[in-house]
């Protein structure tokens, strides 16, 4: 008998079960319904494209120089699907987000001195203060053995950023109903309807959308009234979010943001700048507990640079690590992990035709997990992002092209600062049985949450 010992495969992090044979309409929605990752299939992490018809045409792109075609070359031919729009339009209006065309020209040209680097730097005293004020949280169950809910926790952080640095100082903004009505519209209005597995229009009437226009008024609501109360207040002596936007205009029409114009963009930032951050620190803290030997290294560089204060802009660079595995966190987990566009001319895509009115997803999730574009690629690695050799295009957490996000480098200054205070003054260690599993709906969750122990450092 063969004595050989066997060596056991090394243990991967959290993964979402992709479809393991084609699914039908039925199978699809229910899928979709329950979790969008669920209607990958699993042959989209070994080929370049996958085509089908579930009671529309549509097309899975996993190659990098076809994204580039398409969020670049085309990117006009290829705008946001009918049912993005139909999720976030109510929420958001005609901002940056949702708008095409030349609407959305004059709005990125407007708004993108606003993200410039000089401006995302002031802003980090308040991502620093919302560092330590997580820290002082957490603190109070390090070391009790008691599992703290890391997912909760950084959704509290970001809010925390995103809303002082939209309305710093106005305390009559109702920050926590504002935080309840965004977790209520996403609730009712990302489950993919019937409707759309068939591509009707948007006019077509989606019921369970229909029931949250309260919801959508009451969003609207509050931002009218903060805008209203800084238009009548006095200028600050550092510019926050609103003051930048309110005061922004298109360089090459003079064109400004009239007040629903301005109150939709900056929806826009509140709703998608707070939850994808800190899904990315909570999937973060999760990897970090799941390999504590990267955990230790990542602690020892935070510490010997912070040596016990809270990270600042100017530390990021000296901490290589830290990025990294907020890198190796995006990519695993995108929070984004579904693009979608719907084709407005005849096109070819590796060989495969796409008509006008064609579904053509961007399975990001797949993309960053693909045998052919990542060397192990369920693995958890942030070494990979030390020096990387990967295609631009088969790395897209904030998209790419003209209509990359516009709030990337925020992003990544204030998980890095959050993320390296953190990592630097706790341990943080997995509960045996509350493994989180990947769960989109509109983001990539953590279903169950992140639930780790902390121990002080």
């Amino acid at each position: 008998m063969d004595q050989t010992p066997t060596t056991a495969p090394p243990r991967l992090p959290a993964r979402a079960n992709l479809a393991r044979k084609p699914l039908g309409i039925a199978a699809s929605l229910r899928a979709a319904r329950r979790n969008v990752l669920e209607i990958i299939p699993e042959l989209a992490t070994h080929a370049p494209i996958i085509s089908g018809n579930t009671g529309a045409r549509w097309h899975m792109v996993m190659d990098p120089d076809a994204a580039r075609h398409i969020l670049k070359d085309r990117v006009e031919d290829y705008p946001k699907s009918v049912v993005t729009k139909l999720i976030l339009g109510p929420a958001v209006g005609q901002g940056l987000f949702v708008a095409e065309g030349a609407e959305w020209r004059w709005q990125r040209r407007a708004a993108s001195p606003v993200f410039a680097l000089r401006n995302m730097q002031a802003l980090a005293p308040v991502m620093q203060a919302a560092a330590q004020a997580s820290v002082a949280r957490i603190a109070q169950h390090a070391g009790t053995g008691r599992a703290v809910d890391l997912h909760q926790e950084m959704v509290t952080a970001t809010f925390e950023v995103i809303s002082e640095v939209t309305f710093s100082g106005d305390e009559g903004f109702d920050r926590a109903a504002i935080h309840r009505a965004i977790d209520a519209y996403i609730a009712r209005t990302a489950k993919v309807s019937l409707l759309d597995f068939f591509a009707l229009p948007g006019w077509v009437p989606r019921p369970h959308r229909l029931a949250s226009a309260h919801i959508v008024r009451e969003l609207k609501r509050h931002a009218d009234a903060a805008i209203s109360a800084r238009n009548a207040g006095h200028a600050k002596d550092l510019p926050d979010l609103l003051d930048l936007l309110k005061g922004a205009s298109d360089p090459e029409t003079g064109r400004a943001m009239n007040a629903a114009e301005l109150r939709d963009n900056l929806l826009t930032f509140i709703v998608a700048g707070h939850e994808t951050t800190a899904l990315t620190l909570a999937w973060a803290l999760y990897l970090c507990a799941f390999d504590p030997a990267i955990q230790t290294a990542a602690h020892e560089q935070a510490q010997a640079v912070l040596g016990g204060r809270v990270a600042g802009v100017a530390d990021l660079d000296q901490m290589p690590l830290i990025q990294q595995i907020v890198q190796e966190s995006l990519r695993l987990y995108p929070p984004a992990g579904f693009l979608s566009r719907t084709a407005q001319k005849p096109d070819r895509l590796l060989g495969r035709e796409v008509r006008r009115g064609d579904t053509v997803m961007l399975p990001i999730y797949a993309l960053h997990r693909h045998h052919a574009l990542w060397e192990d690629p369920d693995a958890f690695r942030p070494a990979r992002f030390a020096n990387p050799t990967h295609d631009r295009y088969a790395f897209l957490p904030f998209g790419a092209g003209p209509r990359i996000c516009i709030g990337a480098g925020f992003a990544l200054q204030e998980a890095g600062i959050i993320l390296a205070t953190l990592l630097s003054r706790f341990r943080f260690s997995a509960v045996a049985g509350r493994e989180p599993k990947p769960e989109m709906i509109l983001t990539t969750r953590p279903k169950g949450g992140i639930w780790l122990t902390v121990e002080p450092m």
